[in-house]
């Protein structure tokens, strides 16, 4: 992976739950606890839980259709909080994540920022998290396109059925992150729909967010936008 995040439009996402002995996870074991501590002594609220990183990531095509084919496994999130910190020293290993971009009937974009309790406070992204074990269908298929709209729904309030999602898939290649973001058309203002999140957020007893915001696309110098955000803004100012 270079450094400037790449494009890449693919038709459907294929994630399938496997198993994988992380070396990373065992080899760096005293290290991670040690962080991980360190992390809990700032953030006690902190949880320790299963997540899915991807210890494959491909792109088939067969006839015309192309798919986005990640091998998902579990492990815990103090390893993969160790691994981001780290300057993911496993380059083998990705983390994959679905996101809705909601645009605004007015073309802005819905953001969420991330709240004091969480692992990346401040940040502002699209509404999304770190797949996990609520996401594995029977079979062993990761659900990540009902991961979007979960968490969508979770973070913001705002129900499936009212967004219109656009064709296909814009995965975004940031280093280890892969970022699978759906356009998802939104028949309300920028305005209102933030009134709308703020007041979902405010009847929460413990939001995620803390805030969302709605940014015009465009280049955005803004050191809370990951690089991926940054780009696909860029990019959408110019594709529309």
């Amino acid at each position: 992976m270079t450094d400037e995040p790449s494009f890449l439009a693919i038709d459907r996402l294929d994630c399938r739950l496997v198993s994988h002995d992380w070396a990373f996870a065992r080899e760096a074991a005293e290290p991670i606890a040690r962080h991980w501590a360190a992390r809990c002594a700032v953030n006690p609220t902190l949880y320790d839980g299963p997540v899915l990183l991807a210890c494959r990531v491909a792109v088939e095509t067969e006839a015309g259709s192309s798919a986005l084919k990640l091998d998902a496994f579990e492990t815990r999130f103090s390893h993969f909080l160790a691994w981001r910190d780290f300057g993911w020293p496993d380059a083998t290993v990705h983390n994959c994540f679905a996101m809705p971009a909601v645009r605004s009937s007015d073309g802005a974009y819905l953001l969420g920022e991330m709240g004091p309790g969480h692992s990346a406070a401040g940040q502002r992204y699209f509404p999304a998290g770190t797949p996990d074990l609520d996401d594995v269908l029977p079979g062993g298929v990761v659900d990540l396109s009902g991961s979007l709209w979960r968490e969508l729904a979770e973070e913001t309030g705002l129900p499936a059925a009212e967004g219109v999602a656009a064709e296909g898939w814009t995965v975004i290649f940031d280093r280890q992150r892969v970022a699978c973001i759906k356009r998802i058309d939104w028949p309300e203002p920028a305005e209102a729909l933030r009134a709308r999140v703020r007041a979902h957020l405010a009847a929460e007893a413990a939001p995620e967010l803390c805030d969302a915001h709605l940014l015009a696309p465009g280049r955005h110098d803004d050191p809370r936008l990951p690089t991926f955000m940054s780009a696909f803004l860029a990019r959408a100012a110019e594709t529309g």
